[in-house]
């Protein structure tokens, strides 16, 4: 495993045999010169690939020369803010696309990105993120060394198949949470969960970002290259055409899980207005009961000189009682009506 100033790894494979070869280059100043030694030093049916974490632009510069990378190319891997593509510069398949993983502790989805290139004896990846999928796809190419026998497409299948198979986890995990806010929503409560339904919406956007776009251009590796001249071998299609079909259940997943997500937020905004209903009809109907009590001993307030219950003796405990009738009869029928 080879480390430059940021990272750099390269291997070498052998398709028939399934044998690989580690390139040791850990000085920093040679790892290019040292890693393209090795790959003009190929022989048939051999390929390498190199594996780049971030790299200066000089860095990837020099391998593009070497490499036959176009500038436009190189400027997309060095800025590492593109959407999911697939473009081809002669003999060179360009594959862009977007690394994902859900955070438990902050209910996010992040993203990286990663760059392909496959070239005729050679296989390019640029990384920017944390989450290495190459180190994954490295693992099941040698746990299955038959797929070698692909050459370089094999790389970019099982890069593509660890991408899409993360897609895959981390929807599974988005759809538990949103269960758990589901559950949240319509309990018993009254807790206002409006920016958490935000805030994972928003994540589940970001997740549409890097799934939708991907879609045509597994299409495209399918279907494009026969109609450009660079036909891949029809034995490796269907290897292509399976993560295809996981990217689509992914992508319809995704989409299902941003409408429930509308459906979610709908929920809470009729429970909110539920809510602010019930409060209204709690402060009406205790207004409606103080109103009673208010309204005698306002007629009493008045103080006029001849009210002829002033000079009765009962006439005290008799406004009093009649005070504490009216709202006990009127708390039993908002009692009764639910107001209560």
């Amino acid at each position: 495993m080879v480390k430059h100033a940021r990272e750099m790894e390269c291997v070498m494979y052998e398709e028939r045999s399934g044998r690989s070869e580690v390139v040791e280059c850990g000085l920093e100043d040679e790892a290019c010169r040292l890693v393209l030694k090795r790959l003009r030093e190929l022989g048939e049916g051999e390929f390498g690939w190199v594996r780049l974490v971030d790299p200066a632009e000089a860095e990837l510069v020099q391998l593009a020369d070497e490499l036959g990378l176009h500038p436009l190319a190189v400027e997309d891997a060095v800025q590492a803010r593109q959407r999911p593509k697939r473009e081809r510069f002669g003999n060179v398949l360009a594959v862009a696309l977007k690394t994902l993983w859900y955070v438990d502790a902050d209910t996010a989805v992040e993203t990286g990105e990663l760059m392909v290139f496959v070239g005729p004896r050679y296989v390019l990846t640029v990384r920017h993120g944390p989450v290495d999928p190459a180190a994954e796809a490295a693992r099941r190419l040698a746990a299955d060394p038959g797929m070698l026998r692909f050459g370089p497409l094999s790389v970019l299948h099982a890069v593509l198949d660890v991408v899409v198979d993360a897609y895959s986890d981390s929807a599974d995990k988005v759809r538990a949470a949103l269960t758990q806010l589901e559950d949240c929503v319509f309990s018993t409560s009254r807790v206002d969960h409006t920016e958490a339904i935000y805030s994972l919406k928003r994540e589940v956007r970001e997740f549409r970002d890097a799934v939708q776009p991907l879609v045509p251009v597994l299409q495209g590796i399918l279907t494009g290259p026969a109609q450009e001249g660079h036909g891949h071998p029809p034995k490796v299609l269907p290897y292509f055409r399976d993560v295809a079909d996981h990217l689509n259940r992914t992508d319809t997943e995704v989409r299902s899980l941003d409408e429930l997500l509308n459906s979610v937020l709908d929920a809470q905004q009729a429970r909110v207005g539920t809510w602010q209903n019930d409060d209204m009809r709690r402060i009406s109907a205790w207004a409606a009961i103080f109103a009673i009590p208010t309204m005698v001993a306002g007629v009493y307030g008045m103080n006029f000189e001849h009210m002829p219950e002033l000079g009765w003796g009962y006439g005290y405990p008799l406004a009093l009682g009649l005070m504490a009738l009216a709202s006990g009869l009127l708390y039993r029928v908002f009692r009764r009506n639910g107001w209560l």
